[in-house]
C-alpha cells in the first residue's frame, strides 16, 4: 500500500507594527564601555543583513522604543520572567491569530481536525493551542500538539508531526502555527557577544495547512542531524529577567564544517547535488547563510528568500522558515528543494519538499 503525501497548502504570516531595529543598536552600543567595542558593534550591526525587526512591545510613553522612559525596559531593573510570560499569554495568541487570518486569504480553514503548535520563547496553560482552538472557533475534540522550546528548527518538529498525521489519516486537515516573541527577552550586558545574538532576534508568526491532498508544497522526507561536542554552542534557559540566550560565534564555522562531511551532506542531500536545489533556509543570521551558501557550493542567488526574509524581519526563531518557505510558494511552482533549520544542540533539521 502507497503511503499519501502530505502537502503545504499555504502558509500566512503575520508581524506586529513596532519596528524595534534602530534603537535596539543605539541602546546595545550605549551598554559598551570600550569606545573600540562599542565600533565593532556598529560595524557588525552593519554587516548583519537586518533592516528590520518588529517587536509586540508596545511604544513607550512618548512614542519611543522600549527602552526609552515609559517603555516596557525602561527603568532600573529589567522585567522579571513573570511579567514577560504574562505579557506573552495576551501577546502570542494574538500574533499567531493575525497570521491564521492571512493564510485564510489564501485557503480555507474550514474541516480542520488536528492543530499543531510550535513556540519556544513563552510558557502559559491553558496553552497557546487551546486558546487558539478557543477563539477560532474550533471542535474543542480537535486533537491539540503543543512543540515547546526546541528552538529556531521548532517549525520543522511541527511540520513532521502534521506529515506523520496527514500520512496516517488521509482525511486529516491540519493547522500548524508557529508563534516567536523574541523581544520578550532583553537582558542588561555590556558584552558583545550576548549583545550580537539580542540583535538577529524579532517577533513574527506564521500559519499553515497540511493534508494528503495534493497541493502546492508535497513534504517528502525528514532528517536530522547532530553535531558533535557542540551542546554549548546554542543555549537558550530560562532566566529571572527573561530567557537567556548564549549563540556562539563557533556557530557558523561548525555548521560550515559539518556541510562538508560526507555523512551529513548525504542525509541532507540525499544523494542529489546541492546546487540542482531550491533550498529555504533558516535565516539564522547572515554569517549562517553565508556559511550554508559557501560549503554547500550553491549559486549566489540560491539562498535569496531567506536573505529576503533576514533582512525584513530579522530571526523569529520557529517562524522563520516559515516565512521563507512563504515565501518560495508565492514564486513559480519550485523545483525539488531542501528545508533546513539550525538549533540548539547544535543540530540540523529539516525536510525534502517538491513542487506539486
Amino acid at each position: 500500500m502507497v503511503q499519501p503525501t502530505a502537502h503545504i497548502h499555504a502558509i500566512g504570516t503575520a508581524v506586529p507594527t513596532h519596528d524595534v531595529h534602530a534603537p535596539f543598536i543605539a541602546w546595545a552600543s550605549s551598554r559598551i564601555a570600550d569606545p573600540r567595542g562599542q565600533a565593532l558593534f556598529r560595524r557588525m550591526a552593519a554587516r548583519s543583513g537586518i533592516e528590520h525587526r518588529w517587536s509586540v512591545l508596545p511604544r513607550a510613553s512618548g512614542g519611543g522604543s522600549p527602552v526609552e522612559p515609559g517603555g516596557f525596559y525602561a527603568g532600573n531593573r529589567l522585567p522579571s520572567t513573570g511579567r514577560r510570560m504574562a505579557f506573552y499569554a495576551e501577546a502570542a495568541p494574538a500574533l499567531a491569530l493575525d497570521a491564521v487570518e492571512a493564510l485564510k486569504e489564501k485557503v480555507s480553514i474550514e474541516g480542520v481536525t488536528h492543530l499543531v503548535v510550535a513556540s519556544c520563547t513563552g510558557f502559559v496553560a491553558p496553552g497557546v493551542d487551546q486558546i487558539i482552538t478557543d477563539r477560532l472557533g474550533l471542535d474543542p475534540g480537535i486533537e491539540r500538539t503543543l512543540v515547546g522550546f526546541m528552538g529556531c528548527y521548532a517549525a520543522v518538529s511541527a511540520l513532521r508531526v502534521a506529515h506523520h498525521i496527514a500520512r496516517s489519516e488521509p482525511r486529516a486537515r491540519v493547522l500548524v502555527v508557529t508563534v516567536e516573541l523574541s523581544t520578550l527577552h532583553l537582558i542588561e550586558t555590556g558584552e558583545i557577544e550576548p549583545l550580537l545574538a539580542m540583535l538577529q532576534f524579532a517577533d513574527g508568526a506564521a500559519a499553515a495547512i497540511v493534508s494528503a491532498e495534493p497541493s502546492a508544497l508535497a513534504i517528502e522526507r525528514f532528517f536530522a542531524v547532530a553535531l558533535p561536542d557542540s551542546r554549548d554552542l546554542i543555549r537558550w534557559t530560562i532566566g529571572d529577567e527573561g530567557f537567556e540566550m548564549h549563540l556562539s560565534g563557533e556557530v557558523p564555522g561548525r555548521i560550515a564544517g559539518a556541510l562538508h562531511d560526507p555523512d551529513t551532506r548525504q542525509r541532507i542531500l540525499d544523494g542529489r547535488r546541492a546546487d540542482e536545489l531550491t533550498w529555504a533556509v533558516h535565516a539564522g543570521g547572515r554569517s549562517i547563510l553565508d556559511a550554508v551558501e559557501t560549503a554547500l557550493g550553491l549559486p549566489e542567488d540560491a539562498l535569496a528568500p531567506s536573505r529576503s526574509v533576514l533582512r525584513r524581519f530579522g530571526n523569529m526563531s520557529s517562524a522563520t522558515l516559515m516565512f521563507v518557505l512563504a515565501d518560495l510558494m508565492e514564486r513559480p511552482a519550485p523545483s525539488d528543494g531542501v528545508a533546513l533549520a539550525f538549533g540548539p544542540g547544535l543540530a540540523a533539521e529539516g525536510f525534502a519538499f517538491r513542487g506539486a
